[in-house]
């Protein structure tokens, strides 16, 4: 049961991924007053866009793999590339919500002007992007639970008091 909510978890990221890289990289907007916007104006837009592609792979992979009996008992290797894929995607997220942040409220102290007033259809779509990619990253966060639970429960617990463990040896 809990293999198959994994491998479910899995190829969802996958959809939400590639759904974020498509919002993203086809947004662009052409405002008279001030120029054309496009995401590839905005660096943690393009680091996003980069994460979702990772992500998306490493998840499609990783789901396969799962299935795999040689691959399953690896449940480190899955355990470490959870919480890497997943800490990368908190930065991910981080950086586009700063980026429509600034651009839905500037900032005064450094005389930056309101950039959602001028370029409302470009920020409707960045946000949806950070709602998709931030689903993607509720679905591997609970992986990295998961895959936790799977790299730990393979051990013992360990002895409560030393003095009674140090009885059972001898």
């Amino acid at each position: 049961m809990l293999k198959l909510f994994d491998s479910s978890l899995r190829l969802c990221v996958v959809p939400l991924s590639v759904a974020t890289i498509w919002v993203t990289v086809t947004n662009q907007q052409d405002n008279s007053d001030y120029g054309e916007l496009k995401y590839s104006s905005l660096s943690g837009l393009k680091y996003m866009v980069c994460v979702s592609f990772i992500s998306a792979i490493y998840a499609l992979i990783a789901a396969v793999s799962s299935w795999i009996k040689r691959t399953v008992s690896k449940a480190w290797i899955f355990f470490l590339s959870d919480q890497i894929i997943a800490y990368v995607m908190v930065t991910s997220v981080a950086a586009a919500m700063e980026i429509y942040y600034l651009a839905y409220n500037g900032d005064r102290e450094v005389s930056w002007s309101q950039a959602c007033e001028s370029y409302g259809k470009f920020c409707s779509k960045v946000k949806l992007a950070i709602i998709l990619h931030f689903l993607a990253l509720c679905c591997f966060l609970i992986l990295a639970v998961i895959s936790a639970y799977r790299a730990f429960s393979l051990f013992e617990p360990p002895c409560a008091n030393f003095k009674e463990g140090d009885q059972e040896r001898t």
